[in-house]
């Protein structure tokens, strides 16, 4: 008998004792994969060959019932600390009499060094900050809006005036619609007078928006900047077409030399919010920029905006150092759902809820993204976003009663 196993030869007499022979073939088979036998024969009484399958057998007796649960398992959560190499550039908005303007108090937005809410070992260096809209003219509002405004809605200076001391706005962003040229065409000065209305009539940082023509906003930017000199606005915004347009360098050149913040607006794609950073970099220093990644409404892409957010806060956080500007989130985009503001069934819920609930949604969703600035419109949708977030920061709260019964609750 002849075996054969990787590259070795073994030969086992032919006459010899059975049991010596099966001892034999079990030591050789010892930790081998391959064994080819040539010329093998073998003579054996009785063969048995045994294969264990299945599972070993039940212990005699009855089976033993499990003992209904009476309580949750006691287990503490340890959260997953790490450390990250990059982190958010502080910007200042806004300027106070010895800083060159005549604000009551300048904010400042981020500086985060860990995502958000992660751990209340690591809050936000500055909290999130909220401005409401104010229209240089008259718009068409939904009916939940409109109640708010209705007695302001003509004058933009005493809109700001109420939605600092009634509602408790931290900004006010003005929106220069007249200048759009498809509307009134409102020429710069224009422009500009009604943005001095506003510094006068409050003292709350402000953000101010154009019209989204590029040419008619580097010229009105440019004019706004140097009637507000040294008050630190928030020009929102420039855009990547303004380079085809050759303005991007008015406004940036215009910010600079009146000491204002840009806002870089960019629709849901990170490549070309490093492109206009790069840009920005020519004219601005990192703390006077600002990104805005775009925000879409719920129920048509929300999702997509959460994802571009979260992308580029961790990547700024890991160090890209072209994605680590503060973000802001045009909340107000909510009421561009219809479902947010038209009459439904009334399974849907009033409408006076439905828009509220909306924004909120949309402002929230984004807050959990690390965002910085959001602009609304809707009183209670601020004042639920603000407590949330003091809930969020709130260390060791104490879960509220009954918080399981959410699977089960009936709405």
């Amino acid at each position: 008998m002849q075996e054969k196993k990787s590259r070795n030869e073994v030969t086992v007499p032919e006459s010899r004792d059975g049991q010596e022979v099966v001892s034999r073939l079990i030591s050789m088979l010892s930790g081998k994969e391959r064994l080819e036998l040539e010329n093998f024969s073998m003579e054996v009484g009785n063969l048995e060959f045994w294969i264990p399958t299945g599972s070993p057998a039940a212990p005699q007796g009855l089976p033993v019932v499990p003992q209904k649960p009476t309580s949750l398992l006691a287990e503490r959560f340890f959260p997953h600390t790490e450390d990250f190499v990059g982190r958010i550039h502080e910007v200042n908005l806004g300027a106070t009499k010895a800083g060159g303007g005549s604000r009551g108090k300048t904010l400042v937005i981020g500086g985060s060094m860990y995502p958000p809410f992660v751990s209340a070992d690591h809050p936000a260096l500055h909290p999130p900050i909220f401005a409401l809209d104010v229209f240089d003219m008259e718009t068409q509002l939904p009916r939940v809006l409109m109640e708010n405004v209705k007695d302001v809605i003509s004058d933009p200076a005493e809109w700001a005036k109420m939605n600092v001391k009634k509602y408790g706005a931290d900004m006010i962003t003005v929106h220069l619609m007249s200048t759009d040229p498809l509307i009134r065409d409102a020429s710069p000065a224009a422009a500009a007078k009604t943005v001095e209305d506003v510094l006068q009539a409050v003292d709350v940082p402000l953000i101010i928006g154009g019209c989204g023509d590029p040419k008619k906003d580097a010229v009105v930017f440019s004019k706004v900047a140097e009637v507000a000199d040294g008050e630190r606005l928030l020009l929102n915004s420039v855009t990547l077409g303004m380079t085809e347009t050759k303005t991007l360098d008015i406004v940036a050149k215009a910010a600079k030399e009146h000491n204002h913040a840009v806002l870089g607006f960019t629709g849901l794609e990170l490549n070309k919010a490093k492109e206009l950073n790069r840009r920005l970099y020519e004219y601005l220093p990192p703390e006077d920029i600002v990104m805005d990644l775009t925000t879409v409404a719920l129920g048509y892409g929300l999702e997509y905006s959460f994802t571009i957010h979260e992308r580029a806060r961790h990547a700024a956080l890991m160090g890209d150092t072209e994605l680590q500007h503060p973000t802001i989130s045009a909340s107000t985009n909510a009421w561009a759902a219809r479902e947010a503001w038209m009459k439904m069934d009334k399974k849907y819920g009033s409408r006076g809820l439905r828009g509220p609930l909306w924004e909120t949604i949309n402002a929230l969703t984004l807050l959990l993204a690390g965002v910085d600035i959001f602009m609304m419109m809707h009183p209670a949708a601020i004042r639920t976003c603000k407590d949330t977030i003091r809930m969020f920061a709130e260390k060791d709260a104490p879960v509220p009663d009954g918080i399981s019964r959410w699977a089960t609750m009936k709405i």
